[in-house]
């Protein structure tokens, strides 16, 4: 019989050494067709991404999100953020997404997941949900991405409420935007790769 094995809790994960993220010089924002093809042709050299996506947040009942408005892939050098206003830039990234070749692994994929279906008219294929891995290890709840950094690398990873929250609808994302979207998927990305060494 499998034994549970515990998730670290806030308080232990607080004490815990940084993760080292990504900074701008290794971010790049994508808002246009020719920047997509070049991230393309990078993200093609690796066979599994970190992926992740943001969507403006909604703050009523009943409001339906038109998001994603940005989908995040990363790998363990490298994370690009794709703005999606752009008809062919978003046609692009839905191509990548809908290819089977290459995995896409990040953590609580399932919104992310139909918002995609919705918006993009595509089915993402070879994602892989971190979650689901981390429970068939015998861990009991989900882990998502603080207590993966934990668990693997005895460290803890930074996310910031403010640009949780923020309009990720914006033309002109910030820089502290940029970071979050970016290490979110570059962090499932080094998760991956860990687990695959493991």
């Amino acid at each position: 019989m499998q034994t549970t094995r515990p998730t670290p809790d806030k308080e232990a994960i607080a004490l815990l050494p940084e993760f080292d993220r990504l900074g701008l010089d290794r971010i790049t924002l994508v808002d246009n067709v020719v920047q997509a093809r070049e991230a393309a042709a990078a993200l093609y050299d690796q066979v599994a991404w970190g992926f992740d996506t943001e969507s403006k947040p909604t703050f009523f009942k009943d409001q339906v999100s038109d998001g994603p408005h940005i989908v995040q892939l990363a790998t363990l050098q490298h994370a690009w953020v794709f703005q999606l206003h752009d008809p062919a830039c978003r046609e692009l990234v839905a191509g990548l997404l809908a290819d089977a070749a290459f995995t896409k692994a990040g953590f609580g994929l399932g919104d992310d997941t139909k918002r995609i279906v919705s918006k993009l008219l595509v089915e993402p294929a070879g994602v892989l949900e971190l979650n689901h891995v981390f429970r068939q290890q015998g861990y009991r709840k989900d882990m998502g991405v603080k207590g993966a950094v934990a668990v693997l690398f005895n460290q803890r990873f930074i996310k910031s409420k403010k640009a949780a929250t923020s309009n990720w609808a914006n033309p002109r994302l910030s820089e502290a935007q940029l970071v979050y979207a970016a290490n979110d998927a570059y962090a499932a990305a080094r998760v991956h790769a860990a687990l695959r060494l493991s």
